[in-house]
């Protein structure tokens, strides 16, 4: 390795500082892990080549929480292996560009690092994502393009970094690194400022959505449920990182149009009349007005507006049919009627087992929810619950019947009922 100091010095030198910069990484919302000790092991790619780039991240890309134990041997040795091929793919791009050895101050120095920091995230980038879809069974392109927007451009400005570290260090010393500890430090504070950023916006949101819940005492934690069921249909559905993101937070706030109704009507234990029908049924709507100038909020409008809209156009607010209905908002429809079938309500005490929501959803499909939805809900946890294994349990004491979504659509197709009156099934 060039240095002043000699070859095993700088690599000490080097992976020291990656070992401070790995001590203090960030988690991402998606699970992966992120640090600046990318720089420093470009620094040993441009004056060591591909064997001190990877030697500096096999052994600087270890994490205090390896040491404690907390990271099984596999996931240290993908973690590991996702920083040192990288490293050897970014010392030969160096190599290819510049050549050896070093040159200070050089155009084709400042190219070689610009391009083997961008083989380096690149590579590092993609196996990482590899990672957390094979264990979580995400796609792999949105987890890559979620991280690349929200990290991407202070991953890639680490490059330029690197080249200023590399020159410093050879004109003036081992020293000239702590001239680097400011802006490697902003850097890391940029990661955690997007994260924590998000974490208190979604913080937010939960706090109004368990706002609107708790008007209602048989509503507790409904759009949180909502919320968790949406979020893992949209994954069996592989909906990308912005999608699930949307369905998280458009699961949250679904309901929170009913700010706008009395509680004369919103807690009303007895069934609503055609006129509190009407001011029940305008919540979708109230919902998206109230959001509509939150920026950050402009993707879920759609899915809060059209979340109680049919698949054969009987829904409201827009009596939207089939495909023209968005498709997350349909994804939370089928979500918020088996959260609502399976929980206590006013027009129904008791409320349906688990087994009996989903026979509605299957009695509905292609009639009130998309087929493809409720397929795909069937393949979820909430849904391997309603198939219980034991032996049927004894019969319950009779009770008053109270119309399911099957009994519903019965009575409409018979032109009994109103559509005002069956929305208040679910």
């Amino acid at each position: 390795m060039n240095g002043p100091n000699g070859e095993i010095p700088g690599l000490a030198l080097w992976t020291l500082v990656a070992l401070m910069a790995s001590a203090f990484p960030v988690r991402t919302p998606r699970g992966a892990v992120v640090s600046v000790s990318s720089a420093p092991t470009i620094v040993a790619a441009a004056l060591g080549g591909p064997t001190a780039a990877a030697l500096v991240a096999l052994f600087g890309s270890t994490e205090l929480r390896e040491v404690r134990g907390e990271v099984p041997w596999y996931g240290s040795f993908w973690n590991h292996a996702a920083c040192v091929l990288p490293a050897l793919a970014a010392g030969l791009t160096f190599q290819l560009i510049a050549g050896t050895p070093y040159q200070i101050a050089s155009l084709d120095s400042l190219v070689g690092v610009v391009l083997a920091g961008g083989v380096y995230f690149a590579l590092n980038s993609a196996l990482t994502a590899a990672a957390i879809s094979l264990r979580d069974g995400r796609p792999m392109k949105g987890l890559l393009l979620a991280d690349g927007k929200a990290f991407g451009l202070a991953l890639v400005g680490l490059a330029p970094l690197a080249w200023l570290m590399s020159d410093a260090y050879l004109n003036v010393g081992p020293l000239s690194i702590l001239i680097f500890a400011l802006p490697l430090y902003t850097t890391r504070a940029s990661y955690q400022s997007v994260v924590e950023l998000r974490d208190m916006f979604t913080q937010t949101v939960r706090a109004l959505a368990s706002a609107i819940d708790a008007r209602d005492p048989t509503t507790a934690l409904h759009s949180e449920h909502v919320s968790s069921i949406a979020t893992d249909i949209g994954k069996e559905m592989r909906c990308s990182e912005e999608q699930l993101e949307q369905l998280e937070w458009g699961g949250l706030l679904h309901d929170i149009g009913k700010i706008g109704v009395r509680d004369a009507v919103l807690l009303k234990p007895g069934r609503l009349d055609r006129e509190e029908r009407m001011l029940m049924n305008e919540h979708p709507v109230k919902g998206a007005e109230i959001l509509k100038g939150v920026k950050k909020l402009a993707p879920e409008l759609q899915i809060i507006r059209h979340h109680h809209e049919w698949y054969n156009g009987s829904g409201y607010p827009d009596r939207l049919i089939g495909q023209d209905i968005p498709y997350l908002a349909r994804i939370l429809h089928v979500a918020d009627a088996f959260e609502a079938m399976t929980a206590s309500r006013p027009y129904r005490p008791i409320p349906l087992t688990q087994a009996q929501a989903m026979d509605e959803l299957h009695k509905y499909s292609g009639i009130q929810f998309d087929p493809v939805v409720v397929e795909a809900f069937g393949r979820t946890k909430w849904a391997g619950a309603a198939a219980p294994d034991d032996p049927e349990p004894a019969p319950a004491p009779p009770r008053k019947l109270i119309p399911v979504l099957g009994q519903v659509a019965a009575l409409r197709t018979k032109g009994g009922l109103s559509h005002a009156k069956a929305a208040d099934t679910i």
